[in-house]
């Protein structure tokens, strides 16, 4: 599939040769990789590892790599799972605090190549790397930064092992979509033996600008995520949601590597900042984020996870959820059953867009012409857009339903590559020949979708009540949604 960036370029070219030019961008942009990720929407992240068999949620790292033995590790079960879920990709936490790497490290003997797993042959990262392929997912790692077990944490040596590591996994393991830095780092550990406190300043220690070169020089499609960026930011918690007004801007000088001064800033964006670094929604299907046998009937509900959806993707941000493997390698039954009722309740509220097709008019189109026009909004084509001309920073769509239709679901989409533009927006239906207000919001950013009791309307109105600059809406969609039954 062609990414919106290049969808962008080809539009802009065809547009710059006909009698209206597009609008300009506004503001900060996405790169070609950050457009990319937001296609993504929803993935999983894998918590496995030795804390799996020390049933720990963050390891000291004096564990003894005897310590991991799944005993029926199976990488292409978490794909199948994960593919059948909805799921795009799986994030692989290669290695965590506790400093054990599920790869045959040549940098340390604390790993996969001295546990009984396979004799030593072992490599986790291998397999799912493998298995991703086979079920066309993108895979994703996590190297904590932080490592309570390498005698040299602390130290300058310890960057360069660091280091080493990424090298091995961004070079080894073909593409990786994205790249996941921890912000807990420094504190208590084991350390080679020394069993102390170590603290590091953690805006120096790491020298964050040249380990992310290495990333962009090996895999320069992935996007890295940590508190406040390079390219994704962390959403501020971790309960799954994101603010109803989220912009995919922050003020990244505000947010120096490590430090995490504002979580409101993380939670909804700033409507000023300075770069593009959109927000991703990480949480766990269960209360821990490793796999713990006492949790196995913790695992959240499906209108927990349904609103965890709809406060993630349905606000402008992707939607990250922790899978925590069992001990035998495996998805617990309990958590595949759950990500299945998921991706069946996903299906059936977006099945059928009302929308498509319809007859949509606009209070204004950019130049009146038609590769601007209303209707562009609603013919499953991303590449265009609905637009006005400069001035305006107020319009409105309606489309004809023609006959009554029930409906509870409103999504709409801007076109980002040409910025984040709608500050606030409203929604109306034409019920018994009456207008009524069915939601008043603010920010659209790459996805919006918007839950609401059924009403059956012959006309919707979306309205742009504020932007930064004209609006640039690249799709609408209507849906009615089963509702669920209580549990």
């Amino acid at each position: 599939m062609r990414s919106a960036y290049l969808i962008l370029i080809v539009a802009l070219t065809l547009f710059s040769c006909r009698e209206t030019p597009p609008p300009a961008p506004v503001g900060p942009l996405p790169s070609e990789r950050q457009l990319a990720w937001h296609q993504m929407e929803y993935y999983a992240f894998v918590h496995f590892s030795m804390n799996t068999f020390t049933n720990m949620e963050w390891g000291m790292g004096s564990e003894k790599p005897e310590q991991f033995n799944p005993t029926a590790l199976d990488c292409r079960q978490w794909a199948r799972i994960c593919k059948a879920a909805g799921m795009k990709g799986i994030i692989l936490t290669a290695k965590h605090h506790d400093g054990f790497c599920l790869w045959p490290s040549a940098y340390t003997e604390h790993s996969v190549k001295n546990s009984p797993w396979e004799n030593g042959k072992g490599d986790v990262v291998k397999e799912l790397s493998e298995a991703c392929k086979e079920y066309g997912l993108k895979m994703g790692l996590y190297l904590s930064p932080w490592d309570r077990n390498h005698a040299d944490y602390g130290k300058p040596e310890y960057i360069t092992y660091y280091r080493n590591q990424m090298k091995e996994l961004m070079g080894n393991y073909g593409e990786i979509f994205e790249v996941w830095f921890d912000g807990a780092n420094g504190g208590t550990g084991w350390y080679g033996g020394a069993n102390e406190e170590r603290r590091i300043d953690r805006t120096t220690y790491y020298d964050w600008e040249n380990t992310w070169k290495i990333v962009r020089e090996l895999q320069p499609g992935a996007v890295m995520f940590s508190d406040g960026g390079p390219d994704i930011r962390w959403v501020g918690n971790e309960q799954g949601w994101a603010r109803p007004t989220n912009w995919s801007l922050l003020k990244k000088k505000d947010f120096a590597p490590g430090v995490v001064d504002n979580l409101e800033h993380l939670r909804a964006g700033q409507e000023d900042g300075t770069d593009w670094i959109p927000a991703e929604v990480d949480v766990s299907i269960r209360p821990g984020w490793f796999y713990h046998p006492a949790e196995d009937t913790l695992v959240k509900s499906l209108p927990k996870l349904l609103d965890i959806y709809y406060h993630s993707v349905g606000r402008n941000a992707n939607m990250l959820l922790n899978i925590p493997v069992d001990q035998r390698g495996l998805i617990h039954e309990a958590d595949s059953a759950r990500l299945l009722e998921l991706a069946e309740a996903l299906k059936a509220g977006f099945a059928t867009d009302l929308a498509f097709g319809k007859k949509v008019t606009a209070t204004s189109i950019r130049g009146k012409s038609k590769h601007y026009g209303a209707a562009n909004v609603n013919d499953n084509n991303p590449a265009t857009y609905w637009t006005t001309g400069d001035s305006a920073k107020q319009a409105s769509l309606t489309i004809d339903m023609i006959n009554p239709t029930a409906f509870n679901r409103f999504l709409v989409q801007e076109f980002i590559p040409l910025g984040q533009r709608v500050k606030k927006f409203k929604i109306e239906a034409l019920v018994n020949d009456s207008w009524q207000t069915i939601a008043e919001e603010t920010t659209v950013g790459y996805k919006r979708i918007l839950r609401f009791p059924e009403v059956t309307a012959t006309k919707i109105r979306f309205s742009v009540e504020d932007a930064k600059a004209c609006p640039v809406i690249s799709n609408i969609q209507v849906f009615k949604a089963p509702e669920l039954s209580e549990e």
